[in-house]
């Protein structure tokens, strides 16, 4: 853990998004809005309110945006955090006005809903934690990785650990494997990860927001990841870096593309995201799990909104498109105490031009812009 990361500092910041919550809970942006909703998506204090779930990846941070936005501008945001699968499809059903999505679209649900326009909001890492007595900082290997979650590695002190963890003592205890069990977009990246590293993960398993997971315990969302792992001598778990630093957990570093041991942090999340605006398709839909480059950390990755292009409710789409605007700008600098990688600037400039693009009735919602 890093040094930034005191013990003040994590109780803070603990605080901080349980306060989050509790507002949310009160319908103060990111929570449940009171009172009706009228077709403006006004509502009873003349407010405008905008629903949304999906990822529990980027809850953290977007928790504290609505918050901000809400007191800022009085636009109530409901947003629940359900995980990506969940996200995507509410909006396909059409019961939220957007989606949060770690894992953009495929191309199956692309040619499916062709309308749907993906908006990067930041970057982040899934780290592998785990719960060993004393907690030693490991080092793991991509095969290692892959292996522990297929069941191949089966104790704590296997040969292949031991090997790259000179001087750590391991025990001698059983390896318990801890995964989503909910549709995640966290879920996505690892294994996305896994499958570019791994020929027998890609061949047996594969990559998806849920995936026939060969053995292990299942819980729910990030949280619930956290929890059990906690919870469970022996376990190995994958989540969001904040979840493991909140929690105080240990996490591995890495061996990443170029042979290099990396931790995850801003730094070795910026270093993965270098290039990815050069090499984004129009669409804006990219991988960047293991990177190259000496200081990237390999399972990192942009989170996305999800949001039709052409939005029924016009007054509710324009407040949606503010909002939009307003996260790849001012929401940016909220970002990094949360652990989370603001967008370069030539991502930004990307995301611009599919907010730009977004209309209400067939006519852009940000004319001026």
């Amino acid at each position: 853990m890093s040094k930034r990361w005191t013990g003040l500092k994590a109780r803070r910041l603990a605080a901080a998004v349980l306060a989050g919550a509790m507002l949310a809970l009160a319908g103060c942006g990111g929570g449940g809005a009171t009172g009706p909703v009228k077709k403006d998506g006004s509502g009873a204090a003349g407010q405008v309110s905008l629903s949304g779930a999906g990822a529990t990846f980027p809850n953290p941070l977007y928790s504290k945006w609505m918050n901000v936005y809400s007191r800022e501008k009085g636009v109530r945001i409901n947003y629940q955090a359900i995980g990506s699968g969940g996200g995507q499809k509410a909006m396909f059903d059409g019961t939220v006005d957007f989606a949060g999505s770690d894992a953009p679209l495929n191309d199956e649900q692309v040619k499916e809903h062709p309308d749907i326009v993906h908006i990067p909001t930041v970057l982040g890492a899934v780290v592998v934690t785990y719960n060993l007595e004393g907690n030693p900082r490991l080092r793991l290997t991509p095969d290692v990785v892959a292996d522990l979650f297929l069941g191949r590695i089966k104790k704590w002190n296997d040969p292949r650990i031991a090997a790259v963890n000179p001087g750590v003592r391991l025990p001698d205890l059983d390896v318990a494997p801890v995964h989503r069990s909910d549709g995640s977009g966290t879920t996505f990246v690892f294994t996305d990860y896994l499958s570019s590293v791994s020929p027998a993960w890609k061949e047996k398993v594969g990559k998806g927001t849920s995936v026939k997971w060969p053995g292990g315990l299942g819980s729910k969302g990030n949280d619930g990841v956290t929890a059990t792992v906690r919870q469970t001598p022996g376990a190995v778990g994958y989540v969001e870096l904040i979840y493991a630093e909140q929690n105080r957990m240990p996490h591995a570093a890495i061996k990443n593309q170029a042979g290099e041991f990396v931790m995850a942090s801003l730094d070795s999340v910026t270093a993965a995201a270098a290039g990815a605006a050069a090499e984004m398709p129009d669409d804006l839909r990219v991988s960047i799990v293991n990177a190259p480059g000496k200081d990237a950390y390999p399972i990192s990755s942009f989170t996305y909104l999800l949001v039709p292009r052409d939005i029924k409710d016009r007054a509710k789409g324009k407040v949606l498109a503010e909002f939009f605007w307003w996260a790849i700008h001012d929401g940016q600098k909220y970002a990094r105490d949360l652990l989370y990688a603001p967008l370069p600037e030539a991502v930004v400039k990307k995301a611009e031009a599919k907010v730009k693009g977004l209309t209400g009735g067939g006519r852009p919602l940000l004319e001026g812009k």
